[in-house]
């Protein structure tokens, strides 16, 4: 494969400061992309840009997102999507910034989780403030996430394995657990993201990955793989009949989990993009990103095994059907395909390889044994 990413591991400013990009997004205009970005010995991360190749430092003065200045004197940023959102860390709270007028939804998801999750399975954030439509205010919750725990090789295995331990039993007692009727019309209330949704988002990611690269040289070999993938992908979201709907966080990854101490429920984060779905979107989401981090040394492969198979072990008390964890698995392996992000392509589409071919031995396989 000869396409590589417009995207470097790192870029220089005018003052000749050295900053790496840790996440990337395509914006409006082929080869035009805005970035998340931080420097050695500086705290927090920047918004950036990139327009054919050229990097620029987004001003403070975010024109989307209009309080984005004073709200970081407060504290760090530490997550910058440019022109769309931010969180600030600031002492003893987050601080999200969003569009003026777009904090309504995230809030009010935020109020319902504390209808819909049992106190005792997970602790979310408090509002502490939300003095306009673009910023809200959480608490904040004591200690580390479980991709920070994953990642400290100071301590042993056994507490990043009780944490995952902890994780797999909240879970499937929280999606098992009985509904009253406020809880069930919460329930009720949040968007449908059906498999249906997540075959168009695999499109709308491939038409997209495809007009930012558009004028690359030696495309075609990369674009009818993906085409190929895409292909692949939806139709083992859509081939077999849905699992049931439950509540999904929308988002789930190690990031967003917090391993309290002692007896306490763990902390979850970042309800924005809660909704209806099959079991298998978050487990499968989780899993990937715990592939992800083992495939970036990020995660040690005993560590990793720990992880998945309690993600394993919380599908199968779900009764999540193995083909559905599949298709979902699949389905987000093309979503890191598409990120502009260098060595995501290949690493991905690679995953997607070897994951067709182990389906299809298997199918083989049990086609023999009935034959």
């Amino acid at each position: 494969m000869t396409w590589s990413s417009p995207i470097p591991p790192s870029a220089t400013d005018e003052a000749g400061t050295t900053w790496q990009i840790l996440r990337a997004w395509p914006y409006r205009m082929p080869g035009d992309y805005t970035l998340e970005v931080h420097a050695a010995g500086r705290p927090g991360v920047r918004g950036a840009q990139l327009r054919h190749g050229q990097f620029s430092l987004i001003p403070p003065d975010d024109p989307r997102l209009p309080a984005l200045r004073a709200e970081a004197e407060q504290g760090v940023i530490v997550r910058y999507m440019p022109y769309k959102r931010a969180v600030v860390r600031a002492q003893g709270r987050y601080i999200k910034i969003f569009r003026p007028g777009s904090a309504a939804v995230p809030a009010e998801r935020c109020a319902q989780m504390d209808i819909l999750l049992d106190a005792g399975t997970f602790i979310t954030p408090r509002i502490l403030r939300r003095s306009s439509q673009d910023v809200i205010v959480f608490s904040a919750i004591p200690g580390p996430t479980l991709n920070e725990l994953g990642e400290d090789a100071s301590s042993g295995d056994e507490p990043f394995i009780r944490a995952w331990e902890k994780w797999s039993r909240a879970w499937v007692m929280q999606l098992n657990g009985p509904h009253g009727p406020a809880q069930q019309g919460v329930l009720d209330s949040l968007p449908l993201r059906s498999a249906d949704v997540q075959a168009e988002d695999v499109w709308r990611r491939l038409n997209r990955w495809l007009r930012h690269n558009e004028d690359v040289p030696g495309l075609s070999s990369p674009r009818n793989i993906m085409l190929a993938r895409a292909e692949q992908v939806t139709a083992n979201l859509l081939r077999t009949p849905p699992d049931p709907l439950v509540w999904a966080h929308g988002d789930l990854h190690d990031k967003q989990i917090i391993a309290t101490a002692g007896p306490a429920p763990l902390g979850l984060l970042d309800f924005d993009g809660t909704s209806r779905a099959e079991a298998a979107l978050d487990l499968a989401n989780l899993d990937v990103h715990l592939e992800l981090h083992l495939r970036q040394g990020r995660l040690t492969p005993s560590r990793y095994r720990a992880a998945h198979m309690q993600v394993l072990a919380a599908a199968e008390e779900l009764h999540v059907s193995p083909g559905r964890f599949r298709a979902y698995s699949d389905a987000l392996w093309f979503r890191l395909a598409s990120s502009p992000l260098p060595g995501r392509l290949s690493l991905a589409l690679a995953v997607l390889a070897k994951r067709a071919e182990r389906h299809q031995a298997s199918s083989s396989a049990t086609a023999t044994r009935m034959a």
